[in-house]
């Protein structure tokens, strides 16, 4: 079991590194987001002309649109470090105190899910992105004190998926906020174009369109998908990332046409053939698929609701005509065989 571990935390560790070698480390080779894009060139222009850190900087959307991607562009535009923390790693102001102590002018702080913060912690937030200072409290009850340290310049980059439950001081605190969209295919085909020139394969353009058909409008997504193409071609096809190789790939790793895997079928199959179509609550679905409740919140849901698949409803999740459709079964209402 412990050698069981350590090879699946060797591997994350190489789908990591490979995810990062894919990342654009300039603004302008960053593909889509055209209206985050300009908007972040015109703060961090105008911050290089005044010699000073631009204002902190709050990004939002799903997860996989480029959120981390553009904190370490912003830290390279500025030419300064990139610290990188997340809400639920900094439990304590200080653990916030000292990342914060040991940052220099002009570096960068990106807090991940920052709606994850202790309350604590996002209290010297505050402080610390307005004022520039931190109050440091040595020892306990009476006899404690307050050190005041004085911080450098630096910049805030906070990144979430739910960006409505940040607070609205916290929300205040953030000069510009960006919301990433979700990807059009032609943006994706771009993505694997340039992915596959820094990977050195051969992508052929019917292959292209088909994973960036089957991406979710998710450059990390389509990233990955192209990878295992790649691993495909190579050791079962020609070498080439054509048409064919796409398609033996996809289907071996189990995604379909939509672009729906394992866990969004079997949320669709469970809603559909064992609750009848819905609706069912969220705890109980999760159970049925034998998975988390945040997961499936999370990870399927967002999909399955943007295709027009679920619906969400004050009574629980329910199943649309399109997810019988899908999956080729007869809805209970009207007996219609559907695909």
């Amino acid at each position: 079991m412990p050698e069981e571990r350590y090879l699946d935390a060797e591997a994350d560790e190489l789908e990591r590194a490979a995810e990062a070698a894919l990342r654009p480390r300039r603004l302008a080779d960053f593909v889509g987001q055209a209206v985050v894009r300009d908007q972040l060139a015109l703060v961090l222009d105008a911050a290089r002309a005044r010699g000073s850190a631009p204002d902190h900087v709050l990004l939002s959307g799903p997860p996989g649109l480029g959120k981390t991607t553009l904190a370490m562009i912003i830290a390279a535009e500025l030419e300064g470090a990139l610290r990188l923390t997340s809400g639920p790693a900094v439990q304590h102001p200080g653990d916030l105190a000292a990342i914060l102590s040991s940052l220099q002018e002009h570096d960068v702080l990106f807090i991940d899910e920052i709606h994850r913060l202790a309350r604590p912690v996002e209290e010297m937030l505050y402080l610390a992105m307005e004022d520039f200072r931190v109050d440091v409290i040595v020892g306990k009850g009476p006899g404690a004190t307050s050190i005041p340290l004085t911080l450098p310049r630096f910049t805030v980059v906070g990144a979430t998926t739910r960006a409505g439950l940040l607070p609205a001081p916290l929300r205040d605190r953030f000069g510009f906020t960006g919301h990433l969209e979700f990807y059009s295919p032609a943006e994706l085909e771009q993505v694997l174009f340039r992915s596959a020139r820094l990977l050195g394969a051969e992508l052929e353009p019917r292959a292209a369109t088909e994973l960036a058909g089957r991406s979710r409008g998710t450059p990390r997504i389509a990233n990955r998908l192209l990878r295992r193409v790649q691993d495909w071609a190579q050791v079962r096809g020609s070498g080439t990332l054509d048409l064919a190789a796409a398609h033996a790939a996809l289907e071996l790793f189990e995604v379909d046409r939509l672009g729906l895997d394992r866990l969004d079928r079997a949320v669709l199959r469970a809603l559909c053939e064992r609750f009848g179509g819905g609706p069912v609550g969220l705890s109980t679905l999760a159970v049925a698929v034998g998975e988390e409740p945040e997961t499936v919140e999370t990870v399927a849901e967002p999909f399955l609701v943007r295709e027009g698949l679920v619906s969400r409803t004050p009574r629980g999740r329910v199943a649309t005509a399109a997810a019988y459709a899908h999956l080729g079964l007869r809805r209970p209402d009207d007996g219609a065989l559907w695909g």
